[in-house]
């Protein structure tokens, strides 16, 4: 039997069932009305800033990543529970812009932002983290012909990148940011337009478990950020540092020390040279905010044996959780935290294979792993579904749709 990823903390039984927001996971696809369904808990999504909120610098801001989960009722939850939203695209200024989020809390990144995204974001006071010359040029133009000046920071492609990452964002050539070298002249170009100066964003990975690398690339990023500002000539206003906290998905990963983190970022803020004294700084969490949050519920629409081997056929599938699938960055497939919610409490029984329902084999949220014997009608969650699956899963593949999705 293969093992399988750890369940996060807040999840329990009730008759027998998993349980989310005090609810059997049977009523909820009732409310729901269908299957395949992503779950999100309030008291989950709360009490991680709040774990966040203890565990930091009190001067540090918290700012959600809108890509992890934009789903609008969770964007609605979290408005008054963070301090920012940092978007990547001008569908999620939109999404935003629907939760009645305040456009002046919200930062934009990503390379290869259109003209009509920059003006969007320039007319609404939104801050622009500019990715490049050209983009920085572009912003100035168009807000010289709106007759607005524009908020511009500047993000920073870092000579180093954030160690046991899963994804580096910083480190050599990347198509994110602009080379630390070349940040001074833009900043003093930026602040000698008359533009709204509004500082550096500087994202060196994501995905990190290892306290350790995060301590160490935020010291490096603040010993950065105040080398930058010194050749900018010009004090910082604000430092995103970025976020890469990451979640266990795996057997044998263990939950970041965030506690580890914070005291060792409150003792560098305590310390700050004399150009970063009066700088407002934020993180950027959108994994580690929404993830744990979040179960996928699918159910199984048959069962069957092949050479021995059980499949339980499920109504779910890469289609929605691309990354429990292993086809999202991942090099060798292990099993995400899988569980039958409608069996939750049971023992296990058998070993099984919980595969979907496309056409493909790369189609598996779990191999050979240890389960309850599970029917025909039994509901499958996938656990650590709150960040990146509905957004990050190609839905329309075989014309599947997307799943139904409730803030509970």
């Amino acid at each position: 039997m293969k093992p399988i990823g750890p369940i996060p903390a807040g999840y329990a039984a009730l008759d027998g069932e998993l349980a989310i927001g005090g609810k059997k996971a049977s009523e909820l696809v009732e409310i729901a009305g269908r299957t395949p369904l992503f779950i999100y808990s309030r008291n989950l999504l709360t009490h991680r800033i709040a774990q966040l909120r203890a565990a930091m610098p009190e001067r540090l801001a918290l700012h959600y990543a809108v890509k992890a989960n934009p789903f609008g009722p969770v964007l609605e939850h979290l408005a008054p529970l963070v301090d920012g939203f940092d978007i990547a695209s001008g569908g999620e200024l939109e999404m935003a812009g629907a939760a009645g989020i305040d456009p002046r809390r919200i930062s934009f990144a990503g390379p290869g932002k259109r003209d009509a995204e920059l003006e969007a974001a320039i007319s609404r006071g939104v801050t622009l983290n500019l990715e490049s010359e050209g983009e920085a040029a572009r912003a100035l133009a168009i807000g010289e012909r709106l007759g607005i000046a524009p908020r511009l920071a500047i993000r920073v492609n870092p000579s180093f990148d954030l160690k046991g990452s899963g994804m580096k964002m910083g480190g050599g050539a990347k198509p994110f940011g602009i080379d630390a070298e070349r940040v001074p002249a833009l900043a003093r170009d930026i602040i000698a337009s008359g533009a709204e100066w509004r500082g550096f964003h500087i994202f060196a990975g994501s995905q990190a478990l290892s306290a350790e690398a995060i301590i160490d690339t935020q010291a490096q990023t603040l010993t950065l950020a105040a080398d930058l500002a010194v050749a900018s000539g010009a004090p910082l206003p604000h430092c995103n540092l970025g976020g890469g906290f990451g979640i266990p998905y795996f057997p044998g990963d263990e939950p970041l020390d965030i506690a580890a983190v914070g005291d060792a970022l409150s003792r560098k803020l305590a310390d700050l040279p004399e150009i970063l004294r009066e700088t407002q700084f934020c993180i950027e969490l959108g994994r580690y905010i929404a993830g744990e949050a979040g179960v996928y519920l699918c159910r199984i629409v048959d069962r069957k044996v092949s050479h021995g081997e059980t499949y339980l056929v499920t109504d779910g599938g890469l289609h929605h959780q691309l990354a429990a699938s292993g086809n999202f960055g991942t090099v060798v497939r292990r099993n995400y935290p899988v569980a039958i919610a409608t069996r939750f409490d049971a023992p296990v029984e058998e070993e099984a294979n919980v595969v979907g329902c496309l056409c493909t084999p790369l189609d598996r949220l779990a191999d050979k792993a240890g389960f309850p014997r599970a029917e025909v009608g039994d509901l499958v969650a996938v656990f650590c579904a709150g960040a990146y699956g509905a957004s990050a899963s190609p839905a329309m593949f075989l014309g599947q749709g997307p799943a139904a999705e409730i803030l509970v």
